[in-house]
């Protein structure tokens, strides 16, 4: 996973400006590893991320090229030829050249619709409205200018990203599944992704909250300072999927929350059941082994032969 426009840039983990002299930096480096030390009371991810901070940005050789990557755009001009934007290996939030070019020759899953598509439009029209009308936004995905953008914005693109790397790890369960993306809900809204096999159907919903998540009372709530969830993940996820479920005549093993890696303690947490529906929350990692085993204690819940459940979705999904 590419870094996440939520991430606090290396300068905020270590609680100094960008300007800061090296000195500056050396001095906020002690003092941050001494509030986050696990035996100071801090938190072995506090301590592992100011370490990270200090990588990044602790020698001036890094410094340098973190700076660079991250040079500041005028939002009304755009860069300049030769200038120090980021290089196309660290410009990693705009679409990628090579989406949708096949790297090997065995069988995907067959797919329909187009992960992250909604989400990326909707970052797009909210990005120009943010910048104002009659500025010229050359690169609507250059780092120092999404870094500048308030919150919902970043997080629009953050969840864009989680979706796109979700439809990669679904595309490869094999020919015996089928993906859905983008699906629309009753309620207006979407499911991410629809993926039905062998181990039955699934809703998904790809979130990147911008920290760690754990469970209270069967929902997803936040586990650090500064991370914001929307409503109840997971039971808005089930209630989509029981709505549409019940629309088609299909029946849901489960709903699954995917997040990135370092958002969840555990590569699986169970969260409870929403009649009938199992609701987990998954390191993205794992999510392509769990697709493929089934959820431990949960029976595929078809109720009808595979290929009829694949017709009856083929014919009713609409995508949003």
């Amino acid at each position: 996973m590419p870094e996440s426009p939520l991430s606090a840039s290396p300068y905020e983990v270590l609680g100094v400006d960008a300007r800061a002299s090296e000195d500056e930096l050396k001095r906020a480096y002690r003092r941050r590893l001494r509030e986050t030390h696990p035996d100071t009371g801090g938190s072995a991810a506090e301590f592992r991320a100011v370490q990270e901070a200090w990588e990044r940005i602790g020698t001036p050789e890094a410094r340098a090229i973190f700076n660079r990557s991250r040079s500041p755009f005028s939002a009304a001009g755009g860069a300049e030829s030769g200038g120090g934007g980021a290089s196309d290996d660290e410009h990693v939030w705009a679409t990628s050249r090579t989406e949708g070019v096949r790297r090997d020759t065995r069988p995907r899953a067959r797919s329909y619709g187009h992960p992250g598509g909604w989400r990326r439009e909707r970052y797009l029209a909210m990005m120009r409205e943010w910048a104002g009308r009659g500025t010229a936004l050359d690169d609507p995905y250059d780092p120092a200018l999404v870094r500048t953008a308030p919150y919902e914005i970043r997080h629009t693109l953050a969840d864009a990203l989680a979706e796109e790397a979700t439809a990669r790890a679904t595309a490869d369960l094999g020919i015996g599944y089928t993906v859905w993306h983008d699906v629309f809900a009753h309620d207006g809204g979407k499911i991410d992704h629809l993926v039905l096999g062998p181990t039955g159907l699934f809703a998904l919903q790809s979130e990147d909250y911008g920290g760690a998540v754990t469970v209270k009372r069967g929902e997803l709530i936040p586990a650090e300072p500064g991370v914001q969830l929307d409503g109840r993940p997971a039971h808005d996820l089930a209630e989509r999927a029981r709505h549409l479920g019940r629309a088609l005549g299909v029946k849901f093993a489960g709903a699954i929350v995917v997040l990135p890696d370092d958002a969840l303690e555990a590569p699986g947490v169970e969260i409870g059941k929403y009649r009938g529906i199992a609701l987990l929350a998954v390191q993205s990692s794992v999510l392509g082994h769990l697709l493929r085993e089934g959820v431990p204690g949960v029976p595929r819940a078809l109720g009808l032969d595979l290929f009829e459940v694949r017709s009856r979705l083929q014919r009713g999904v609409r995508f949003i």
